[in-house]
């Protein structure tokens, strides 16, 4: 494709020459002749300063900051090279994908692209989902590592689905994405918000910053006319709401509180809970074979976006009977000799981990005993309110590692431990955590192991120090319940 014909979509007055371009790369590693190469200036590194290599490689246009320095190549310069970036690269990456939707917020965000990719499957719909899980179809799922990925490989993946047939694709919109434009460019017809609370202040300056980054979703993202699936009973959903309704989206609310989906009354079951809803004047029960309250909330806004983009009602409130739970999500990854059920979820916030708790509450006659940890080289102010969490609503809480990267593990697990406000037992090896908890496990209590969820390493070092250690909670879990009945 024509370098010039890619700057017209992009708006863009015509370049001084048209070369042929073969591909897009923000790593300059990657550069082949003809490629379009990114320079972005990140936390860790400058990409400008590879703009030399890169026109080496055969780079033929440097998308970069307007004083950024290129020779040999064309410069295209944008106060926003990332945002520019995505607009070229968007047409190069035809085709895509006819109906896309995008789900922001902290919690909720993988399970609710799933659901979504499970309910048009058994609607008959080719759908595929993008986020922290990888690229998922129904007949494979690919890690991609991240929950956003770059945007190059974000349009890559569209494109190659396209191909493949797919025609329906939920992707995740994580606020680092949105903020740094890594899923700009396609045309999304529905957006999703799920909850707000504290997360990544590593990154944002403030929660206001972290919500300002989350809007960007319905303020741009979204195209002119589509619909908001707004969660109503979070805090932050009415400021959603007022984002949605000033860019002049429909906006299609879900919850308690909600008025396109409205939930009358939920009741735990043994494997599941069951839910009466209430939707176009109709009122439905709905068996739905999933956990927790925030389970059946992931699972209405997908169902809320499957109706924004032409899903019909009844198959769809059927559909949600058949759901799958989601890797790492609550999922059941043993039970120990004495019938004790073990649980494995993804929840690394005070929140998440409070709505896993919270899950699994109602299913527990005897103790529920919690293994939890915090990330290192992230939002420090979370480590104690997740240790305040754990003493509200466990009846054993285990406090171990989970990703520490650069920090001292024991650092982390003692600013967990005084948030605490009951006795807590350390154990900073992960394995030998969730050995204590299996072997502590008896008739009628349930263990919860937080934290990792779907992930099949643990993260030690940073820099060239950096280690992935092959380590699975799932795995782990079955081998201590395992050992003890040998």
């Amino acid at each position: 494709m024509k370098l010039s014909a890619l700057c017209a979509a992009a708006g863009l007055d015509p370049v001084g020459t048209d070369e042929n371009v073969t591909g897009f790369a923000i790593d300059h590693r990657k550069v082949a002749p003809g490629t379009v190469f990114g320079a972005f200036r990140g936390a860790r590194f400058n990409g400008e300063d590879f703009i030399a290599a890169a026109v080496e490689a055969g780079a033929v246009a440097i998308v970069a900051h307007p004083e950024a320095r290129v020779a040999g190549a064309v410069h295209l310069a944008d106060a926003e090279p990332r945002r520019l970036f995505a607009r070229l690269a968007t047409p190069f990456f035809a085709p895509v994908p006819e109906t896309i939707v995008a789900v922001t917020g902290t919690n909720g965000k993988t399970s609710t692209v799933e659901l979504t990719r499970q309910l048009w499957r058994m609607a008959g719909e080719r759908a595929a989902s993008i986020g922290t899980l990888g690229v998922t179809t129904s007949d494979e799922s690919v890690s991609t590592g991240l929950t956003t990925p770059d945007i190059a490989t974000f349009l890559a993946n569209l494109s190659g689905l396209a191909r493949e047939g797919v025609t329906h694709v939920a992707y995740e919109a994580s606020s680092h994405g949105l903020s740094q434009f890594r899923s700009e460019g396609p045309r999304v017809v529905a957006g999703a918000f799920t909850n707000l609370s504290r997360d990544h202040l590593d990154y944002h300056a403030t929660m206001d910053d972290y919500f300002a980054a989350k809007m960007r979703l319905f303020d741009e993202v979204v195209v002119e006319g589509g619909t908001a699936v707004i969660w109503a009973d979070d805090p932050w959903s009415e400021r959603a709401i007022g984002h949605a309704r000033g860019r002049g989206l429909q906006v299609f609310t879900v919850g308690t509180r909600g008025e396109g989906i409205r939930l009358l009354g939920r009741v735990p079951g043994g494997l599941g809970q069951k839910l009466e809803i209430e939707h176009a004047g109709a009122s439905r029960i709905i068996e739905l074979p999933l956990i927790g309250a925030y389970q059946a909330a992931n699972a209405l806004v997908a169902a809320g976006l499957v109706l924004a983009t032409g899903g019909e009602a009844g198959a769809t409130f059927e559909a949600m009977k058949r759901l799958v739970t989601v890797r790492g999500r609550i999922e059941r990854a043993a039970i120990t000799p004495s019938g004790a059920p073990v649980y494995v979820d993804y929840a690394h916030t005070p929140d998440a981990l409070e709505a896993a708790i919270a899950a699994l509450r109602p299913h527990v006659s005897g103790r529920l005993i919690v293994v939890f940890g915090a990330g290192g080289d992230r939002d420090q102010g979370k480590r104690p309110e997740m240790g305040r969490v754990a003493s509200a609503g466990a009846d054993l809480a285990i406090v171990t590692d989970d990703n520490p990267r650069g920090e001292d593990p024991a650092a982390i697990r003692a600013m967990v431990l005084a948030g605490m406000t009951s006795a807590a037992v350390e154990a900073g090896d992960r394995r030998d955590a969730i050995g204590l908890a299996v072997r502590e496990a008896a008739a009628g209590d349930i263990v919860l192991i937080a934290g990792k969820g779907h992930e099949q390493g643990q993260i030690i070092g940073s820099g060239e120090n950096l280690r992935v250690l092959p380590f699975d909670d799932v795995a782990v879990a079955r081998d201590m319940a395992g050992a003890l009945g040998r």
